[in-house]
Order: C-alpha cells, then structure tokens, then sequence
C-alpha cells in the first residue's frame, strides 16, 4: 500500500443581488429559479471545494494557482469540468483517489432532493466516490442570513 494524503477544501462564493442571467449550480445540478452565485466560473462551490480537496492532497496547490479567476479561459466555466481537470492532475501526479466528502452549507435550496444527482454528476468527473452533505447554518451568521452559499470537503488519495 502506498502513502495515503488527506487534503482539506473549501469554498464560498456570494449570492448575486437583484437580478442576473446566472444559474445556481451546486454539485452540477442547476437550480432554475433559486439565487445565483456570484463568481468568476459557474460559482459551483461543492465541485471547487472537491477539486480544491484533491489538488491539497496531492500537494499540488489550490484551486486558485489552477483555475483563476482573473484567467478568461475559465470565464462561465463548468466547474464539473474544473473537477474533471483537477482529478486528472492528481492521477498524473501518480495517486488514486479514494474518496471525497463534501458539506455544503445554505439555508436554500435543500440539498437532500439532489444529493443523488450530485453525487452521481461529481463522482463521474473524479472517477472516484464523491459524496455531499446539506448543512444548515440554522440562521447564524452570512450563511444563515442567505447571504452566500459555502463547503467544505474532504479528499483520501493513496499514491498508486
């Protein structure tokens, strides 16, 4: 058995004020109608922590250094496709990916309706278990206020 790596990821993006053309994608399912995220990409804050979880535990980085938000390649960008890119770094980097594990924290939209669909989308893209969790922030704080959507996630690698 190889040497096994934990990585941590997280991100949090905003929710767009007034009216916008965005979508809320969350786990790479869309959800017409709910409050879009803000951001750069398609603000997918569950596949940016995963892949954020998985490039951590290869020791390759974050998100960041890898998908930009300043870079206009990744503008509007599918973040399963980021996912896809990050899972494909870590194999090159000669690990296999065990698991991730994500929480995702918001007050809307539930999550349990679509956390079958997400974790179906997501773990095609690792091409390993990718399991979501809804979490509520029962109204505490910017994430209980509705102010934004955040998660954290949890990668296991074992170098192959």
């Amino acid at each position: 058995m190889g040497a096994v790596r934990v990585g941590q990821g997280f991100d949090v993006h905003r929710h767009v004020e007034g009216s916008s053309d965005r979508v809320l994608v969350l786990g790479g399912v869309k959800f017409p109608g709910e409050r879009p995220l803000v951001g750069h990409s398609d603000a997918d804050v569950i596949a940016h922590a995963a892949a954020d979880a998985l490039l951590g535990a290869a020791g390759l980085g974050d998100i960041g250094e890898h998908f930009s938000d300043t870079d206009p390649k990744w503008k509007g960008a599918d973040s399963v496709k980021m996912l896809e890119a990050a899972a494909r770094m870590v194999r090159d980097a000669g690990y296999m990916i065990g698991n991730v594990d994500c929480s995702v924290i918001c007050e809307q939209p539930k999550i349990a309706p679509h956390k079958q669909a997400m974790q179906e989308i997501l773990t095609k893209a690792a091409g390993a278990p990718i399991t979501v969790k809804g979490r509520r922030a029962e109204g505490l704080g910017a994430l209980g206020r509705q102010e934004g959507i955040a998660c954290f996630a949890v990668a296991v690698i074992e170098q192959a």
